[in-house]
């Protein structure tokens, strides 16, 4: 198989998956290393594939009809990080990502693409699993979510809730 037709079959894979795909995964399934897979999946990053990479591996992102977007900066321990995903995610929120703003590294963000509570107890256990700690342990506990939903509504309605769990910082 040349490079090309892998790279097709990495975005053919990445579409018909219902969840993330690890490199692990789609090198076993490719037949290469994990190392092949990074450099395809930059190769086809770099023709504007929407390929983006999750703490359960790499999913193609497919913008979808959410007509609300809000960032919410928050403060909380890691113990709260569960009920904080929780919140948004049951009021009909989408986490789609993570940022710090670090004193010397500047702005540093991750895709995380959270939306059930499956999903948030998958990223709570892997954050309990491991010896590396979240990013808002960079920043004291401070940290931003870029959040979508259905409608401005629902969004208000996680604020609402995130501010009376004491989690959203004041500007």
């Amino acid at each position: 198989m040349s490079g090309r037709e892998r790279r097709e079959k990495i975005v053919e894979l990445l579409t018909e998956a219902m969840d993330a795909l690890s490199g692990a995964e789609l090198a076993r399934q490719l037949g290469v290393s994990r190392q092949v897979v990074v450099q395809d999946i930059a190769l086809l990053r770099a023709t504007n594939k929407n390929i983006i990479s999750t703490t359960r591996g790499y999913m193609l992102y497919i913008a979808e009809e959410q007509t609300a977007k809000r960032c919410f900066l928050v403060k909380h321990t890691t113990e709260q990080i569960e009920d904080e995903l929780y919140t948004i995610v049951d009021r009909g929120g989408k986490v789609l990502d993570v940022i710090v703003m670090h004193d010397i590294y500047g702005q540093i963000q991750t895709d995380l693409i959270i939306e059930t509570r499956a999903e948030a107890d998958e990223f709570v256990q892997k954050v309990a699993g491991r010896k590396s700690m979240p990013l808002k342990q960079l920043t004291d506990g401070v940290h931003l979510h870029t959040v979508v939903a259905e409608s401005e509504s629902i969004l208000d309605e996680i604020e609402q809730e995130l501010q009376e769990k004491g989690y959203l910082v004041a500007l």
